[in-house]
């Protein structure tokens, strides 16, 4: 077998290495312009500036706001003829003649949907997921769109949230990596460029573990967990440029984002020199009312101007009250004159002043034919298989007729998922028609849904789902959640298939014909009984536009599956939150305890083994991060280091051998995991340090070689302090967090 070396290039040290904070100096007439047009700004102009608004209401009063220089954003405005008439006033009519920037929450697609972020997390492909932003910006920026709220990269391990869909999984490592990724393909090489719009990383800071999974809701993050957890994926934005942040909903330890002055003035803009702008979520200046941490909006004014947060969305509160603040002095010019600056700052390197304009004579780039294949790329790589009984897939070419059945075969709406403002559901190819249109010449295919949506109760059509299920060679469930239940404000107690969907999967299991499941969803479900009665599960976080093609393929072997999952999947959501790098207790989990239905009665107190676990669940999830199968197997061998012991300047080299052992081309994720065995802290059983798509040719082999920075297992130690702690490591390379060949080194 052919042995070819293969070496990692590190997305995430790249963009460490690569940036810097201050301005270039080829920036310095720029920064002229900026302080320039500074100057001649009253304070209402200023005000204005940091005021973005939804313009609903009457247009020519929106007009002369605009004209009074009194509105520095606006959002939600698509049309490229509405949105010119809008930037006409503001750069033609109004004093100083300062254009608007236009916001729009273009999240995983603008036209061209593309599988949700958590889908796009499953295909660990940094490149794919750059240009996937990067098809999302040409196409929004066409209509006006200078500015989008996204990437999400909040550290999501609580699937009960429904803001899980919008995030890049539970993994510090992974979603910085991803979220430098999708910055690029937003800002491009150079933001000025007319198909750039600038990206602003969110929810600034820790709004993913809102306690219970329930949105909005508190956190209670200490600052060592929010430093080694929470913050890396927002300081990695920092150095790979992002243009602006977003302030998150939650408080946290009482202290709502948007007034918490320690997480934007020392950590953002002291510790690691943030020169963008920072904006609120929507309304959330207004809600620090709500929270109790302000008695009226001027005081939350007053709080959130303070802290940092540069521009207040829609709810009007900074032009209401900051004139009459400056005059207590309760805040001061030199803040307002700082917030300004940076708003300006983005506005002058997003081209705006130069190039105002939609260019609404060019050629409609929406859906274009090579935006359409690669959201079906991007569909593929981020399928995930997680069973495949007797090598049931992909579907052989003996399988004469099939049987349809689920709510989610033919949805068009749903399949695109969360957070869709602008895609059009007339464009989404779903499983069923992919399939009638490509097999059903040679194919009998065979359609009844069973349930009319993932909701629905009602077990009426379950009948005709069975009596197909007895015709055919396979049945095909589709399965999942509808759009609507993931997301911003959907959170639920419950992750079990919806309505009536498990008692289908049941039903046409016990016909006997083998049963094949495709869930799309916006998030991990507890599925453990409907994957015991399937031969195989494929998984897909809702793939968007191209997600039937692409799941098609998948079925039927055109397309090979590999992706990896980017979050843990728990048995059942008492479990919750169960994440993989979690830290160690006094009493781990040795996986031989006694569970509830082995107890006997009147046992003693100790006789289920004094661990930590659930007695009804044990401790283990149903499927590991980074796990997912392909239609080929893997191997690993012949680990070896660079060294044993290295110090704390060096770096370490991981080689390994992987070699393709079946029969089907594939590409495989390899992934490193550390853990630090001892500290001044207890750290986690395993981080991710290092991943790698690997193609591999059947009955291929090549060595892989890793290259790990010392540097790289720096924490927060007990004095808060981030370093590298000598010590004992363990290592492992493999294809899942749970598999791999170890190691162990020392770093002196």
């Amino acid at each position: 077998m052919k042995t070819i070396k293969t070496t990692l290039t590190c997305v995430l040290a790249l963009c460490f290495a690569a940036c810097t904070h201050s301005p270039a100096p080829a920036d310095r007439s720029m920064e002229d312009r900026v302080e320039s047009l500074l100057s001649q700004m009253t304070t209402d102009e200023k005000i204005g500036q940091m005021n973005q608004i939804s313009p609903w209401g009457e247009p020519t009063q929106i007009a002369e706001s605009v004209r009074r220089g009194e509105v520095g954003s606006i959002l939600n405005v698509v049309d490229p003829v509405a949105l010119n008439a809008l930037q006409q006033v503001a750069v033609e009519e109004s004093r100083l003649k300062i254009p608007l920037i236009t916001g729009r929450d273009v999240i995983h697609g603008f036209k061209t949907i593309f599988p949700v972020p958590l889908g796009q997390a499953a295909s660990f492909n940094p490149q794919l997921v750059e240009e996937s932003a990067r098809i999302a910006a040409i196409e929004a920026s066409s209509m006006g769109v200078s500015w989008t709220f996204a990437p999400m990269i909040d550290i999501a391990r609580d699937p009960r949230w429904g803001r899980m869909a919008e995030s890049l999984g539970e993994d510090t490592y992974l979603t910085s990596v991803l979220g430098v990724a999708m910055i690029r393909g937003f800002q491009g090489n150079d933001l000025s460029n007319p198909s750039s719009i600038a990206a602003c990383p969110k929810h600034f800071v820790g709004y993913g573990a809102a306690e219970g999974g329930r949105d909005y809701a508190s956190t209670f993050i200490p600052e060592r967990t929010l430093r080694n957890v929470y913050l890396p994926p927002f300081e990695a934005s920092v150095k790979a440029g992002a243009a602006t942040f977003m302030t998150s909903f939650n408080d946290n330890d009482g202290v709502p984002s948007t007034g918490n002055r320690f997480i934007l003035d020392q950590v953002l803009r002291k510790e690691w020199g943030f020169d963008g702008f920072v904006v609120s979520d929507w309304a959330s200046v207004a809600e620090m009312i709500a929270h109790g941490f302000s008695k009226d909006g001027k005081e939350a004014v007053e709080k959130a101007v303070n802290a940092g947060v540069d521009m207040e969305m829609v709810s009007g509160l900074y032009v209401g009250h900051i004139k009459e603040l400056l005059k207590e002095g309760k805040i001061s010019m030199a803040i307002i004159d700082n917030a300004v600056r940076r708003i300006l700052r983005i506005k002058f390197r997003l081209g705006l002043f130069d190039r105002p304009y939609v260019d609404t004579a060019a050629p409609s780039v929406l859906y274009a034919p090579e935006h359409l294949q690669k959201a079906k790329e991007a569909a593929i790589q981020s399928a995930i298989l997680l069973k495949n009984e007797g090598g049931i897939l992909p579907l052989a070419d003996k399988v004469r007729t099939i049987a349809v059945v689920g709510p989610m075969a033919d949805a068009p709406h749903d399949q695109l998922g969360t957070w869709v403002f602008d895609g059009d559901k007339n464009y989404t190819r779903t499983p069923l028609k992919t399939l009638q249109e490509e097999y059903g010449d040679r194919i009998r295919i065979l359609h009844a849904p069973g349930t009319a949506y993932s909701r629905d109760k009602q077990t009426s059509g379950l009948p005709a789902a069975v009596a197909i299920a007895r015709q055919a060679d396979v049945v095909l469930a589709f399965v999942g959640e509808e759009a609507i239940l993931s997301g911003e404000a959907h959170s639920l107690a419950n992750l079990d298939l919806q309505g009536a969907q498990g008692e289908l999967i049941a039903a046409v299991a016990q016909t006997g014909t083998p049963v094949v499941t495709v869930v799309m969803a916006g998030r991990p479900l507890t599925i453990e009984r409907e994957a015991a009665a399937s031969q195989a599960v494929l998984y897909n976080f809702h793939p968007g536009t191209m997600g039937g093609p692409a799941i098609i393929d998948l079925l039927f072997g055109k397309a090979v599956p590999g992706g990896k999952l980017p979050v843990t999947f728990p048995r059942t959501s008492g479990q919750i939150p169960i994440y993989y790098s979690h830290n160690n207790t006094g009493r781990p989990w040795q996986g031989n305890e006694t569970l509830l239905d082995g107890i006997p009665q009147e046992a003693g107190q100790t006789s289920p083994g004094n661990t930590s676990f659930y007695l009804d669940a044990g401790n283990d999830p149903l499927y590991p991060f980074g796990y997912g199968l392909s239609y080929t197997t893997f191997e690993y061998t012949n680990l070896s280091l660079s060294s044993a012991r290295i110090k704390a300047s060096d770096e370490l080299s991981v080689t390994f051998d992987i070699a393709n052992t079946g029969k089907r081309d594939a590409v495989e994720v390899a992934q490193l995991y550390v853990q630090d065995c001892f500290g001044s802290v207890t750290r986690p059983v395993k981080e991710l340090k290092r991943f790698m798509r690997i193609p591999l040719k059947a009955g291929e082999k090549k060595t892989v070689s890793f290259t790990l920075p010392a540097e790289e297992l720096a924490f927060y130690n007990i004095n808060m302090e981030k370093t590298v702690e000598p010590g004992e490591f363990n290592l492992w390379v493999g294809t899942n967090s749970r598999e791999g060949l170890q190691a162990k080194f020392v770093i002196e």
